[in-house]
C-alpha cells in the first residue's frame, strides 16, 4: 500500500507543477508560440541542464544500463561518458549559432544554411522516427512497469502514462516539460541511490563486488576486435552518433533554445555533462552489484532460453532488496524517467509539425492559433503512440529493436551536414541533398541486411557484420566526402541567411571564466574515470 501512495504523490507533484505553469501562462495572456514551444526563452541553466539529462534517460535506458552491468557489458556506459564531451561541443560550438539565428527548430536552422528541402527532409524524418520508435516504445515500457511492479494491467498502465504525460505537456508547453523534468530527475536519482546503497549492503561492500563479479566486470576498454564495444568504435564512431543526438536532434536541442542567453545555455550543457557521469555509478554499477549478488546466491534472476535474464536485474533488485516505500520511490523513478522522455518527444514533435510543416502552408496563422495546433498535435501523437503499440506484439522483438537502430544508421549524414556546414562556406544545398539521401539509403540497406543476416553470405554478410560504431564512422566519412564533392562540383548561390550560420573566428563568442573552468574540470574528471576503470 505504501508503494501505491508514493506513486500517487509523484503524479500529484507532476500535475501541480504543470497546472501552475499553465495558469501563469494564461494570467500573462500570452498566446505566443515562443512562450509555448520555447518557454519564452527565459529559462536558466539549472532547469535546462536537468531537463537535458532527464529527457535523455528513459526507463528502458535505466533498465538497459543496469542489465549491461549485470551481463558484463560494462563498456556500454562509455556512451554516457562520451555524452559529456559532446555536450561541451553543443555548448561551445553550436549554441552561439542556434541562439544568434533565433531558430525554433533544427530543420529551420538547416533551411537558413542550405535550403527549404533540407528543412522538410529533417522535419519528416524526425517526426516519423519519433512516432514509430520513441513514443510507442516508451508508452509500452510504462505499461510493463505498472504490470511488473504494481500488478496493474498492461493496457491500463500504458493509458495512464500516455494520458498523464500528454495532458501536462498540452497544458504547459516546454516550460512545464522542463520544470517537471527537473523534479523527475531528483526522483529517479533517489531511486537509483537507494538501490546502490541496499545492494552494497547486501553484498558486503565494494571489495566483495569486485571479487564476486569478476575482474572484467569493471573494464571500460576492449580491443579493436571486440564485436560490440571496440575501443576504436568508442573513440571514433560513437562521437558521430553523439553529435547527431546531442547537437542536432530537436528532442534535445529544443531545451537549450529556451535559455535566456548564450552564457546560460552553455552553462546548462556543462551542468548536463556532469550529470551524465552519474549513470556509471547509479545505473551501471548497481547492475554489477546485482551480478555479484546473483553469483553469491542472494538474488534469483528469471531464466530465459539462453540462461539468466540479466536485463531483469533492476526489477529483481527492487522487489527483493528494498523495503516498502522505497520500492515505490524506484517505481516513481522509473515512471519519472519514462514520462520525462515521453513529454520531451511530444513537445519536440508538436513543435516540428507546427512550425516546420503547418506554418509553412498556413503562414498567416496567428500566434495563438499555432499554440492550439501544437496542443492538438500532441493529442494526436498520444493516440498514434497507443495505436502503434499492438504492432510491437506482431513484430518480432529482435526485429523491432533493429528497427529503432535506423535512427542511428541515418544519423551520420545529418551530423555531417550540420558540423561541416558551420565551417565550410562553399557547401551548398546540392551537396546536402546528395549526402542526406545517399546516407539514408545506405543506412536502410544496412538495416535490411542486418535483419536478414542469417540468410546472407559473401560480401552482403561482411557488410552486415561491420561493427555498428565502425559503420557509423565510415558512413560519416562517405557522406562528408559526398557533401564536399557535390558542393564543389555543382556550385550554387547560398541563401542570404547562410552567413549567420557559418563560422567566423570569434563569432558568437561569450567569454565566461566559470564556464571555462567548469568545462576543463569536467574533461579532467572523465579522463580520471577512464584511467580508473581501464
Amino acid at each position: 500500500m505504501t508503494d501505491y501512495v508514493v506513486v500517487a504523490v509523484y503524479f500529484i507533484m507532476v500535475f501541480a507543477v504543470a497546472f501552475a505553469v499553465s495558469r501563469k501562462r494564461k494570467q500573462k495572456g500570452s498566446g505566443a508560440s515562443a512562450e509555448y514551444f520555447l518557454g519564452g526563452r527565459t529559462l536558466g541553466w539549472f532547469a535546462i541542464g536537468a531537463s537535458l539529462f532527464a529527457s535523455n534517460i528513459g526507463s528502458e535506458h535505466l533498465v538497459g544500463l543496469a542489465g549491461a552491468g549485470a551481463k558484463g557489458d560494462f563498456p556500454a556506459v562509455q556512451f554516457e561518458l562520451l555524452a559529456a564531451f559532446i555536450l561541451l561541443l553543443l555548448g561551445w560550438l553550436f549554441v552561439p549559432f542556434y541562439l544568434r539565428t533565433g531558430v525554433f527548430t533544427m530543420p529551420e536552422f538547416l533551411e537558413k544554411r542550405y535550403d527549404a528541402w533540407s528543412r522538410s527532409y529533417l522535419s519528416w524524418v524526425s517526426i516519423l522516427s519519433y512516432v514509430l520508435t520513441k513514443i510507442s516504445v516508451t508508452i509500452a515500457a510504462g505499461g510493463i512497469i505498472f504490470t511488473a511492479f504494481l500488478g496493474i494491467d498492461f493496457w491500463t498502465g500504458a493509458i495512464i502514462v500516455v494520458v498523464a504525460t500528454g495532458l501536462y505537456t498540452v497544458l504547459g508547453g516546454l516550460k512545464a516539460v522542463i520544470y517537471t523534468d527537473t523534479i523527475q530527475m531528483f526522483i529517479f536519482l533517489a531511486g537509483a541511490l537507494a538501490l546502490t546503497f541496499y545492494g552494497l549492503q547486501a553484498v558486503g561492500g565494494w571489495s566483495e563486488v569486485k571479487v564476486l563479479a569478476g575482474a572484467d566486470a569493471l573494464q571500460l576498454w576492449r580491443p579493436m576486435s571486440d564485436p560490440d564495444f571496440p575501443w576504436t568504435g568508442i573513440l571514433l564512431g560513437a562521437p558521430i552518433l553523439g553529435i547527431w543526438y546531442w547537437c542536432t536532434d530537436q528532442f534535445i536541442v529544443q531545451r537549450v533554445l529556451s535559455a535566456k542567453n548564450v552564457v546560460e545555455a552553455r552553462r546548462s550543457t556543462i551542468f548536463a555533462g556532469y550529470l551524465k557521469i552519474l549513470p556509471l555509478f547509479l545505473f551501471v554499477i548497481p547492475g554489477v552489484i546485482g551480478l555479484a549478488l546473483y553469483n553469491k546466491g542472494v538474488l534469483d534472476f528469471p531464466q530465459g532460453p539462453n540462461g539468466a535474464e540479466y536485463d531483469a536485474v533492476l526489477p529483481v533488485m527492487t522487489m527483493q532488496l528494498l523495503p516498502a516505500g522505497l520500492r515505490g520511490v524506484v517505481v516513481a523513478g522509473l515512471l519519472a524517467a519514462l514520462m520525462s522522455s515521453l513529454s520531451s518527444v511530444f513537445n519536440s514533435s508538436s513543435t516540428l509539425f507546427t512550425l516546420d510543416i503547418y506554418k509553412k502552408y498556413r503562414p498567416e496563422s496567428t500566434e495563438k492559433h499555432l499554440v492550439r495546433v501544437g496542443q492538438i498535435c500532441t493529442l494526436v501523437l498520444t493516440g498514434l503512440g497507443l495505436l502503434w503499440i499492438p504492432m510491437l506484439q506482431v513484430i518480432e522483438g529482435g526485429l523491432f529493436q533493429k528497427l529503432q537502430s535506423i535512427q542511428a544508421f541515418i544519423s551520420p549524414p545529418i551530423a555531417a551536414v550540420f558540423l561541416l556546414g558551420l565551417f565550410m562556406k562553399k557547401l551548398n544545398a546540392n551537396g546536402a541533398k546528395w549526402a542526406l539521401i545517399s546516407g539514408a539509403v545506405i543506412g536502410v540497406l544496412r538495416l535490411i541486411l542486418e535483419v536478414n543476416k542469417p540468410a546472407l553470405t559473401g560480401l552482403p554478410l561482411a557488410f552486415a557484420e561491420i561493427n555498428f560504431l565502425h559503420f557509423a564512422l565510415v558512413l560519416f566519412l562517405f557522406c562528408s566526402a559526398l557533401l564536399i564533392g557535390v558542393s564543389y562540383w555543382k556550385p550554387m548561390a547560398l541563401p542570404s541567411s547562410a552567413d549567420q550560420v557559418i563560422y567566423v573566428h570569434g563569432a558568437g563568442e561569450v567569454s565566461n571564466k566559470i564556464n571555462l573552468q567548469a568545462s576543463a574540470f569536467l574533461v579532467a574528471v572523465i579522463l580520471v574515470i577512464w584511467y580508473a576503470f581501464s
